[in-house]
């Protein structure tokens, strides 16, 4: 799986320059925390459609994995319980996610909860990232899905 995943990585993020060597954790609702090639850590987090670099090298990741803060954002607590009393735990391999994301205006609400393989969650939100990373706040966009 880890495999699989860093190729969906590659396909749909590379764009932000991330060159994913590891999946250090995938948690609940399919972010990802990856080691990349140059040693810094990045946390891909799908449902605010966004990759960015979490920690410059293993020590300053591991004080980040000390941080409460950061801890509880990471887990997503009350969130996942709402998620498996609506849906039910996910089968291996699969995720929770948002039908849309919160940057678009998507919540996180049982009723704008669904259940995703993390792959296709990592591909689907990388383009939809792609697509909308010069509009404005704001701004009017038109998402272009294909299969």
């Amino acid at each position: 799986m880890e495999k699989r995943l860093l190729n969906a990585v590659r396909q749909a993020w590379g764009w932000v320059g991330i060159e994913p060597k590891r999946v250090v954790a995938v948690n609940s609702f399919g972010n990802l925390l990856l080691e990349d090639n140059a040693g810094r850590y990045w946390r891909i987090c799908p449902e605010e459609l966004s990759a960015k670099t979490v920690a410059d090298s293993e020590q300053t990741y591991n004080d980040l994995m000390a941080d409460a803060d950061f801890l509880g954002d990471w887990e997503m607590v009350r969130i996942v319980e709402a998620a498996v009393k609506s849906l039910g735990p996910p089968d291996t391999g699969k995720c929770y996610c948002l039908k849309l994301p919160g940057v678009l205006g998507g919540e996180y609400q049982p009723d704008n909860f669904a259940i995703i393989t993390v792959e296709k969650l990592i591909l689907s939100s990388g383009d939809i990232a792609l697509q909308i990373k010069d509009v404005p706040h704001g701004g009017t966009i038109q998402i272009q899905i294909e299969d």
